[in-house]
Parts: C-alpha cells; structure tokens; sequence
C-alpha cells in the first residue's frame, strides 16, 4: 500500500511510504528553484517503480508551486528525460 508523496521540512526532503519503507528525495530551495542532489529507495523497494512514483508527485508538487526544479541526482536527471512532460519546469 502506498501513499501520497509529503514534505519532510525537518529533513529537507520528500517522502514516499511504500509497504512500510520510504522512498525520499533530498532537496534544497533558493528562491524558486528546486535542487535534487540525491533520491534513494530502500534495497527491497528497487526496481518496483517506487521512486517514479516519487519522482512525479515531487514534480507535481513543483508545478503547483511554481518551481523550477535543478536534478543534480544522476536518478533524477533520467527520470526528467524520460518524462517529457515536466521538461518544462527544468531551470
């Protein structure tokens, strides 16, 4: 079972629950730019399309916060590529 993707403010980053486990993406904002330096899923959660779903409620929220998001994770650099739609909020 998995829910909605929440800001974590205390720890800088967004948070996915998945079957008990967390999926997360660290940030960092400037003005109104979204940084992702760095997305980890846990072991037993790789592969199972967990941080996609992370990924597109972290853009998603990004759109309705109008930012412009800045992937320095490798992870979140291809996920964007490959996700035409959310082209347009790359700073």
């Amino acid at each position: 079972m998995s829910s909605a993707v929440k800001d974590n403010p205390a720890k800088s980053r967004y948070e996915l629950e998945v079957d008990g486990k967390i999926v997360f993406a660290d940030y960092r904002r400037d003005a109104s730019t979204l940084y992702i330096p760095h997305v980890e899923a846990p072991p037993s959660l790789r592969g199972t399309g967990a941080a996609g779903r992370l990924m597109e409620g972290v853009m998603e929220t990004a759109r309705a916060e109008g930012l412009k998001v800045v992937p320095i994770c490798g992870y979140a650099a291809m996920w964007i590529r490959r996700h035409e739609q959310y082209h347009d909020l790359l700073a």
